[in-house]
């Protein structure tokens, strides 16, 4: 039997999605709850690897177990009894069962990510948000996010040394939008970009660091060191070097993740 865990986690406490040695992961974590609960080792397969620091709104991961399923019958108490298991920085909010070809990796259509920027200065949105002490030129980064639409290979934005085996990816949403937390001052006009911005992007795939080295581009035009032009040739450049620096993790959520089944 095959199945999907739908999850969210924080991924301050956690060196990545993925298991390595000598640090804690998401994988890991939940590899070690479920092998405990069904008193079997058992190896979860994700729908993408977030880095260090990064977060998950929603997350979905498969496995498989080819024992007894009666731990699984009863989902309610499953969830609550792998909830307890992963912790706090951790939830479980759904146990699927699916087709055992089903893959969280392969059959994911959509991945959807979200980062936040603060403009104010607050204790309550540090470990969640970046927060940029000067205004950006929030028009002037969405004409250039625009162009990622039109663009196919992300080499420009890409982790240097990794294993992916192609950096075509295709976009099909980017664009910045106000953020109205209720933890910034005022009353958050629609339009208003005054006290922040999320940054949104969706994708059929992403590469390793893509997302915070395309924001951190975006930031340079915001702040004016990148013009629209120098915008397009760093992607034409096809050069890691050339784009601008990776933000900070805390700020990045996978927002959603999209299957044809689902």
């Amino acid at each position: 039997m095959r199945y999907f865990l739908k999850l969210a986690y924080n991924g301050a406490p956690f060196h990545g999605w993925q298991s390595q040695p000598n640090a804690m992961s998401v994988q890991q974590t939940l590899e070690e709850a479920l092998s405990t609960i069904l008193r079997a080792p058992v190896s979860i397969t994700g729908a993408g690897r977030t880095d260090t620091g990064v977060n998950a709104r929603v997350m979905f991961a498969h496995f498989d177990t080819d024992g007894d399923t009666n731990r699984l019958d009863d989902r309610k108490r499953f969830l609550l009894s792998l909830n307890r298991l992963c912790g706090p920085s951790i939830a479980i909010h759904d146990l699927i069962p699916v087709a055992c070809d089903a893959h969280a990796r392969f059959d994911a259509v959509k991945r959807t990510y979200k980062y936040f920027v603060s403009f104010e200065k607050t204790p309550f949105l540090s470990d969640i948000s970046w927060h940029s002490p000067s205004r950006l030129d929030i028009d002037a980064m969405n004409e250039c996010a625009s162009i990622l639409l039109q663009t196919t290979d992300f080499t420009s934005f890409a982790k240097l040394h990794s294993d992916a085996k192609t950096n075509i990816c295709r976009v099909t949403q980017a664009g910045w939008s106000p953020w109205h937390s209720p933890f910034l001052n005022g009353d958050g006009e629609d339009e208003d970009y005054s006290r922040g911005a999320v940054f949104t992007i969706s994708a059929d795939r992403f590469l390793r660091n893509m997302v915070r080295a395309v924001v951190g581009t975006l930031v340079d035009v915001g702040r004016g060191k990148i013009t629209k032009t120098r915008f397009q040739k760093i992607i034409e450049d096809r050069d890691r070097c050339s784009a601008g620096t990776s933000m900070p993790p805390q700020a990045l959520f996978l927002w959603d993740v999209r299957y044809p089944y689902i």
